[in-house]
Protein backbone atom coordinates (compact mmCIF):
# COMPACT_ATOMS: atom_id res chain seq x y z
CA UNK A 1 0.00 0.00 0.00
CA UNK A 2 1.60 3.65 -0.91
CA UNK A 3 1.40 6.23 1.41
CA UNK A 4 -1.55 7.98 -0.39
CA UNK A 5 -3.69 4.78 -0.50
CA UNK A 6 -2.34 4.65 3.01
CA UNK A 7 -3.93 8.07 3.56
CA UNK A 8 -6.75 8.11 1.91
CA UNK A 9 -7.83 4.72 3.53
CA UNK A 10 -7.29 6.48 7.26
CA UNK A 11 -9.63 9.42 5.92
CA UNK A 12 -12.35 6.74 5.01
CA UNK A 13 -11.74 5.30 8.62
CA UNK A 14 -12.33 8.54 10.33
CA UNK A 15 -15.13 9.67 8.16
CA UNK A 16 -16.92 5.93 9.22
CA UNK A 17 -15.96 6.03 12.62
CA UNK A 18 -17.55 10.17 12.78
CA UNK A 19 -21.02 9.22 11.42
CA UNK A 20 -21.08 5.74 13.70
CA UNK A 21 -20.11 7.96 16.84
CA UNK A 22 -22.05 10.91 16.32
CA UNK A 23 -24.80 8.51 15.70
CA UNK A 24 -25.61 9.20 11.99
CA UNK A 25 -25.19 5.46 10.79
CA UNK A 26 -27.15 3.43 12.97
CA UNK A 27 -26.03 0.11 14.27
CA UNK A 28 -27.19 -2.92 11.41
CA UNK A 29 -26.84 -0.16 8.87
CA UNK A 30 -25.24 -1.98 5.39
CA UNK A 31 -22.17 -0.16 4.53
CA UNK A 32 -22.54 -1.22 0.49
CA UNK A 33 -18.83 -0.89 -1.04
CA UNK A 34 -19.88 0.46 -4.20
CA UNK A 35 -21.65 3.50 -2.46
CA UNK A 36 -18.52 4.22 -0.17
CA UNK A 37 -16.07 3.83 -3.00
CA UNK A 38 -18.74 6.90 -5.13
CA UNK A 39 -18.57 8.58 -2.04
CA UNK A 40 -15.47 8.65 -1.56
CA UNK A 41 -14.08 8.63 -5.17
CA UNK A 42 -11.93 5.72 -4.43
CA UNK A 43 -11.55 2.00 -5.78
CA UNK A 44 -13.49 -0.95 -3.49
CA UNK A 45 -10.41 -2.08 -2.71
CA UNK A 46 -9.34 1.35 -0.61
CA UNK A 47 -13.03 0.91 0.62
CA UNK A 48 -12.51 -2.58 1.83
CA UNK A 49 -8.96 -1.95 3.35
CA UNK A 50 -10.85 1.09 5.79
CA UNK A 51 -13.50 -1.53 6.59
CA UNK A 52 -11.01 -4.18 7.67
CA UNK A 53 -9.43 -1.46 10.09
CA UNK A 54 -12.90 -0.88 11.58
CA UNK A 55 -13.89 -4.10 11.92
CA UNK A 56 -11.00 -4.88 14.08
CA UNK A 57 -12.24 -1.73 16.31
CA UNK A 58 -15.00 -3.24 16.40
CA UNK A 59 -17.18 -0.76 14.81
CA UNK A 60 -18.14 -2.93 11.88
CA UNK A 61 -19.03 -6.26 11.76
CA UNK A 62 -18.40 -8.43 8.33
CA UNK A 63 -20.45 -11.12 7.51
CA UNK A 64 -19.08 -13.77 4.67
CA UNK A 65 -21.13 -13.16 1.36
CA UNK A 66 -23.31 -10.67 3.00
CA UNK A 67 -21.13 -7.73 3.31
CA UNK A 68 -20.04 -5.59 6.30
CA UNK A 69 -22.72 -3.49 8.89
CA UNK A 70 -22.30 -1.24 11.34
CA UNK A 71 -22.05 -3.50 14.82
CA UNK A 72 -24.95 -3.77 17.12
CA UNK A 73 -23.74 -4.42 20.54
CA UNK A 74 -26.07 -5.63 22.86
CA UNK A 75 -26.98 -3.11 26.13
CA UNK A 76 -27.65 -5.90 28.01
CA UNK A 77 -23.83 -7.30 27.47
CA UNK A 78 -22.99 -3.79 28.74
CA UNK A 79 -25.13 -3.92 31.55
CA UNK A 80 -23.27 -7.13 32.60
CA UNK A 81 -19.66 -6.31 32.18
CA UNK A 82 -20.48 -3.16 34.34
CA UNK A 83 -21.55 -5.41 37.26
CA UNK A 84 -18.59 -7.55 37.05
CA UNK A 85 -16.28 -4.75 36.94
CA UNK A 86 -17.28 -3.53 39.93
CA UNK A 87 -16.61 -6.17 41.70
CA UNK A 88 -13.63 -6.62 40.35
CA UNK A 89 -12.56 -3.02 40.99
CA UNK A 90 -13.58 -2.83 44.19
CA UNK A 91 -11.04 -5.02 45.28
CA UNK A 92 -8.64 -3.68 42.96
CA UNK A 93 -8.93 -0.34 44.61
CA UNK A 94 -8.71 -1.90 47.73
CA UNK A 95 -5.48 -3.42 47.19
CA UNK A 96 -3.97 -0.43 44.90
CA UNK A 97 -4.49 1.66 48.31
CA UNK A 98 -2.77 -0.60 50.27
CA UNK A 99 0.49 -0.22 48.02
CA UNK A 100 0.18 2.94 46.99
CA UNK A 101 3.17 5.08 46.19
CA UNK A 102 4.36 8.47 45.14
CA UNK A 103 5.78 7.05 41.44
CA UNK A 104 2.26 5.59 40.89
CA UNK A 105 0.49 7.96 41.75
CA UNK A 106 2.30 10.27 39.29
CA UNK A 107 1.29 8.02 36.55
CA UNK A 108 -1.87 7.94 37.04
CA UNK A 109 -2.46 11.46 36.93
CA UNK A 110 -0.13 11.38 34.12
CA UNK A 111 -2.51 9.42 32.65
CA UNK A 112 -5.57 11.50 33.70
CA UNK A 113 -3.93 14.96 32.25
CA UNK A 114 -3.92 12.59 28.72
CA UNK A 115 -7.59 11.78 29.21
CA UNK A 116 -8.40 15.36 30.02
CA UNK A 117 -6.91 16.77 26.29
CA UNK A 118 -8.64 14.20 24.36
CA UNK A 119 -11.86 15.35 26.05
CA UNK A 120 -10.66 18.51 25.76
CA UNK A 121 -10.14 18.43 21.75
CA UNK A 122 -13.37 16.23 21.21
CA UNK A 123 -11.16 13.26 20.44
CA UNK A 124 -14.45 11.02 20.51
CA UNK A 125 -12.26 7.61 19.92
CA UNK A 126 -9.35 8.92 21.96
CA UNK A 127 -10.92 9.79 25.29
CA UNK A 128 -12.57 6.37 25.22
CA UNK A 129 -9.77 4.40 24.76
CA UNK A 130 -7.90 6.46 27.41
CA UNK A 131 -10.64 6.58 30.00
CA UNK A 132 -10.96 3.04 29.90
CA UNK A 133 -7.81 2.18 29.89
CA UNK A 134 -7.29 4.08 33.02
CA UNK A 135 -9.04 1.12 34.70
CA UNK A 136 -6.52 -1.11 33.09
CA UNK A 137 -3.69 1.09 34.50
CA UNK A 138 -4.64 0.69 37.76
CA UNK A 139 -4.48 -3.29 37.68
CA UNK A 140 -1.43 -3.02 36.47
CA UNK A 141 -0.08 -1.09 39.18
CA UNK A 142 -1.32 -3.73 41.57
CA UNK A 143 1.01 -6.10 40.17
CA UNK A 144 -1.37 -8.37 39.06
CA UNK A 145 -1.05 -8.93 35.50
CA UNK A 146 -3.74 -11.63 35.14
CA UNK A 147 -6.56 -9.07 36.46
CA UNK A 148 -5.37 -6.39 34.37
CA UNK A 149 -5.51 -8.34 31.19
CA UNK A 150 -9.31 -9.69 32.36
CA UNK A 151 -10.19 -6.37 32.84
CA UNK A 152 -8.66 -5.03 29.58
CA UNK A 153 -10.57 -7.67 28.07
CA UNK A 154 -14.44 -6.74 30.06
CA UNK A 155 -13.21 -3.41 28.96
CA UNK A 156 -12.94 -3.61 25.42
CA UNK A 157 -16.20 -5.78 25.68
CA UNK A 158 -18.15 -2.66 26.08
CA UNK A 159 -15.97 -0.09 24.77
CA UNK A 160 -18.01 0.00 21.79
CA UNK A 161 -21.29 0.37 23.18
CA UNK A 162 -19.64 3.69 25.40
CA UNK A 163 -17.49 5.20 22.41
CA UNK A 164 -21.24 5.33 20.74
CA UNK A 165 -23.06 6.84 23.35
CA UNK A 166 -21.67 7.87 26.13
CA UNK A 167 -21.79 12.14 25.58
CA UNK A 168 -18.78 14.78 25.78
CA UNK A 169 -20.30 16.05 28.91
CA UNK A 170 -20.40 12.37 30.59
CA UNK A 171 -16.78 12.10 29.34
CA UNK A 172 -15.26 15.20 31.04
CA UNK A 173 -17.42 13.77 34.28
CA UNK A 174 -15.74 10.52 33.93
CA UNK A 175 -12.00 12.14 33.80
CA UNK A 176 -13.06 14.82 36.93
CA UNK A 177 -13.80 10.89 38.70
CA UNK A 178 -10.76 9.52 37.77
CA UNK A 179 -9.09 12.65 39.80
CA UNK A 180 -11.01 11.86 42.74
CA UNK A 181 -9.96 8.69 43.14
CA UNK A 182 -6.61 9.59 42.37
CA UNK A 183 -7.14 11.96 45.29
CA UNK A 184 -8.33 9.76 47.62
CA UNK A 185 -5.69 6.50 46.68
CA UNK A 186 -3.04 9.34 47.56
CA UNK A 187 -4.75 9.72 50.98
CA UNK A 188 -4.82 5.78 51.56
CA UNK A 189 -8.61 6.42 52.25
CA UNK A 190 -9.61 2.78 51.39
CA UNK A 191 -13.47 3.00 52.45
CA UNK A 192 -13.25 6.39 50.48
CA UNK A 193 -11.69 5.32 46.93
CA UNK A 194 -13.54 2.04 46.74
CA UNK A 195 -16.57 4.00 47.29
CA UNK A 196 -16.15 6.52 44.55
CA UNK A 197 -14.95 3.83 42.29
CA UNK A 198 -17.90 2.02 42.31
CA UNK A 199 -20.13 5.26 41.74
CA UNK A 200 -17.75 6.05 39.20
CA UNK A 201 -18.71 2.87 37.20
CA UNK A 202 -22.25 3.52 38.20
CA UNK A 203 -22.03 6.76 36.82
CA UNK A 204 -20.74 5.78 33.47
CA UNK A 205 -23.27 3.03 33.15
CA UNK A 206 -26.17 5.31 33.84
CA UNK A 207 -24.90 7.97 31.67
CA UNK A 208 -25.04 6.27 28.68
CA UNK A 209 -27.61 7.76 26.14
CA UNK A 210 -29.54 5.20 23.90
CA UNK A 211 -32.39 7.55 23.75
CA UNK A 212 -30.68 8.82 19.96
CA UNK A 213 -31.89 10.70 17.10
CA UNK A 214 -33.38 8.26 14.06
CA UNK A 215 -29.79 7.97 12.15
CA UNK A 216 -29.97 7.35 8.20
CA UNK A 217 -28.84 4.53 6.13
CA UNK A 218 -28.10 7.07 3.73
CA UNK A 219 -24.63 7.01 3.30
CA UNK A 220 -24.12 10.09 1.45
CA UNK A 221 -26.23 11.98 4.34
CA UNK A 222 -24.84 10.02 7.09
CA UNK A 223 -21.16 11.45 5.91
CA UNK A 224 -22.21 14.96 4.74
Amino acid sequence: MTFMQSSTTSSIVEALTRAIVEHRLQPGAKLAEQKLADHFGVSRTLVRQALFQLAQNRLVRMEPARGAFVAAPPVTEAKQVFAVRRMLEAEMTRVLVRTMTPAKIKTLKDHVAQEKQAVTREDVAGRTELLGDFHVRMAELTGNQVLAQILGKLIARCALITLMYQSASAAQHSNEEHVEIIRALAARDEEGAVRLMTEHLRHVEENLTFDRKVPTNDISMALS
